[in-house]
């Protein structure tokens, strides 16, 4: 039960709790930004991002390298592994982009 006389001071309202929240949140941002800090999190989706980068166009040079050896088998040459390494190479490429911008930002 809640006693009527007792006073716990002033009652903070939800917006004005919410807005400081925020407010610190964008404070804390600021100053990582400004100091060229990126914390665990920005730093594994960087790293998700560089492995997604190389793996999705590997499995499409895969996938487009199993459908051409399907459609034209030629004796000689594979094409899957022909457009694996194709893929692999792109994506490398793709994910040295990447790194590369986002070193040129710092």
């Amino acid at each position: 039960m809640t006693d009527p006389d007792r006073d716990d001071g002033p009652v903070e309202a939800p917006e004005s709790r919410f807005q400081a929240d925020v407010a610190r949140k964008a404070e804390r941002r600021r100053r990582a930004q400004k100091e060229g800090q990126h914390n665990i999190w920005f730093s594994l989706g960087m790293f998700g991002l560089v492995g997604w980068s190389v793996a999705l166009p590997t499995l499409l040079g895969l996938a487009a390298g199993l459908w051409l050896d399907h459609r034209y088998p030629v004796g000689r040459i594979s094409w899957t592994l022909t457009m694996l390494a194709v893929g692999a190479v792109a994506g490398c490429a793709n994910a040295w982009h990447w790194v590369k911008n986002e070193s040129r930002e710092r």
